[in-house]
């Protein structure tokens, strides 16, 4: 039987062919308060260059912003590789240079595992939600 006589491959072909696949949505919002960025979907070496890109159009906005303010929230994030980590590392260390100050939102045990494990967390210090990251102070927590 070929595939066109199978209706079941017929249809796995067409779910294939019509639904489109996406691995990473990254959204910015410029707020009053911040610059918020949204992230969600996967985070590996395959898209890490699409967080990056996102990330440093992010920080130019920020620097820019009166607030000075960039706020990371990650809690749709359904895998965070190393990549992932080092590129949000990349971008607090970017963020601190410039005066911006990035503070990242993640509750999600995806997101927080490994940062756990690295110890990043001291470093991170993240947030529960957007609304406490946009309350808190500079001051160490």
């Amino acid at each position: 039987m070929c595939a066109a006589e199978d209706p079941l491959a017929w249809r796995i072909g067409e779910l294939t062919e019509s639904v489109p696949v996406t691995l990473l949505e990254v959204k910015q919002d410029v707020r009053d308060a911040a610059v918020v960025v949204s992230v969600g979907g996967e985070i590996d070496s395959g898209t890490v260059d699409t967080l990056i890109s996102h990330l440093d159009a992010a920080l130019q906005a920020a620097a820019e912003h009166p607030a000075r303010l960039l706020v990371l929230e990650m809690s749709d994030v359904t895998y965070f590789g190393s990549a992932g980590l080092n590129a949000v590392l990349g971008g607090y260390e970017k963020g601190r240079s410039d005066g911006v100050s990035v503070r990242l939102v993640a509750s999600n045990a995806e997101v927080m595992i490994p940062i756990e494990v690295t110890r990043l967390d001291n470093v991170l210090r993240p947030f529960r939600t957007v609304t406490e990251a946009l309350d808190a102070t500079n001051e160490p927590r």
